[in-house]
């Protein structure tokens, strides 16, 4: 090196170049040779990389699909490998009960089907029994069918659920909430069936058999609401380690980005202030000389942020951050050069919840009644929205009644007394009642 040293110099001093930038360079090269591959070490992995390069290129499907499939344990390794595959133009089919395998599986050159095995809770033993009994008997007709086939040694309770969560049990019944509610019903039912079976006499055997018809005397499902969007995708989270068929925040994308003004896919470094939005899907802590600080990450379908909160803020707003709830963050956006080119780094000066940040930037809540509600009885109805919006006053935000019936219309602003804070349990709540396009937030 010392000898390459003085001939880089001499080389540079004969084309005009400044000695010391030159000889600086040469100090970065000098040190990346006390750990950089040899040549041959060096050939293997251009061969290897070749290789994989292909095969992503001309056989996207199988090849992503293996890569899935190579670390289905690793919730992190999956989700970058699940996006990847988006990324390339493919398509994810979810887990499916009567078409999925173990592990990932190209379906064409275009789908990969879902591996039951890389949903939590199941594991490989369980998994096998259910291809087994799928390949005994056929495809499974309903969660019933499924439990009385299934050898309960091996695929218990936990599993079952977990697969409902994750959507395996779809092309059957979409109804995850019924589903969920019905497991210990369908497990009694199927050990009962396997009592019955031990039974000798015709009477029992005809029960069985009118039970696996699904005559009046089966079994029968819990009937429960079904989920939200935002719970449905919080279950399928617990049991794939991230969302899968979609994102809570967009459900609410169009009204964050009255205040929240980019996505943070589209943020940029800028000087003054901004106002960025997303799911908390992350925080870590770390203990600086100021005291405890915070990072957490921002997740809104776009891309995924690291904000940092030091220690006065943190102190001040932590109960704020909560895990899969939504989260606004005025902050300085900034280039991370450490980080690499075109990378951000945000530090925030302010945290809201969506609640607050309604309160801060709507205009009204405004509200529509059409004279029908309560059975057409105007006292009522007065009482009934006197009592929704009461426990969520004082708040910011005013409320306006828009109010018609045959004979008459109005708009009433309330007073400020009536006030409310814009949490999602209220608009919840009034949208059951009125109906949602009788409901809305209503930005300048």
């Amino acid at each position: 090196m010392a000898k390459h040293r003085d001939m880089m110099r001499d080389g540079a001093k004969i084309k005009g170049y400044d000695e010391k930038l030159v000889m600086q360079l040469f100090d970065l090269m000098e040190k990346f040779a006390e750990y950089g591959f040899n040549k041959s070490h060096t050939a293997a992995y251009a061969v290897v990389t070749y290789h994989t390069a292909w095969l992503k290129a001309h056989h996207c499907a199988a090849f992503m699909a293996a890569t899935l499939s190579s670390d289905m344990d690793n919730t992190d390794s999956v989700k970058i490998a699940h996006d990847d595959a988006l990324n390339n133009g493919l398509q994810m089919l979810g887990p499916d009960i009567n078409a999925s395998q173990y592990r990932f599986t190209p379906v064409d050159r275009q789908h990969i089907r879902y591996g039951l095995g890389a949903v939590k809770g199941t594991g490989e033993q369980a998994v096998n029994t259910i291809l087994d009994a799928r390949a005994a008997a056929g495809p499974f007709k309903d969660l019933f069918d499924f439990c009385r086939r299934s050898d309960k040694r091996m695929v218990n309770r936990r599993s079952i659920e977990a697969l409902i969560r994750a959507g395996a049990f779809d092309s059957l019944d979409d109804h995850r909430a019924r589903l969920l509610a019905s497991v210990g019903i369908a497990i009694e039912a199927a050990e009962q069936a396997e009592r019955n079976a031990m039974q000798v006499s015709l009477f029992d055997l005809l029960e069985a058999g009118g039970d696996e018809d699904g005559g009046a005397h089966g079994p029968r499902y819990v009937e429960v609401p079904r989920w939200s969007e935002r719970q449905r995708l919080n279950e399928e989270k617990i049991a794939l380690g991230f969302y899968f068929s979609g994102h809570p925040f967009h459900e609410l994308q169009a009204e964050v980005s009255r205040f929240a003004r980019k996505p943070l896919a589209a943020l940029e470094a800028r000087k003054e202030p901004q106002f960025l939005a997303g799911l908390v899907v992350g925080v870590r802590s770390k203990f600086t000389a100021r005291g405890k600080m915070a990072f957490i990450q921002l997740d809104d379908g776009s891309t995924s942020l690291e904000v940092s909160v030091f220690s006065e803020l943190l102190d001040a707003e932590r109960a704020k951050i909560r895990e899969d709830e939504v989260l606004i963050v005025e902050g300085k956006v900034q280039r991370d050069d450490f980080a690499g080119e075109g990378r951000l780094k945000v530090v925030a000066e302010r945290l809201l919840t969506l609640a607050e940040a309604r309160g801060r930037f709507a205009r009204h809540l405004r509200l529509t009644l059409n004279g029908q509600a309560s059975g057409g009885n105007a006292r009522a109805a007065a009482q009934r929205l006197r009592s929704l919006l009461a426990p969520y006053t004082p708040g910011n935000c005013p409320v306006r009644l828009a109010y018609h019936n045959g004979e008459a219309t109005c708009e009433l602003a309330f007073g400020d007394a009536s006030r409310v804070r814009l949490e999602d349990d209220l608009l919840t709540s009034l949208r059951a009642w009125l109906s949602t396009e009788n409901v809305s937030v209503d930005y300048p």
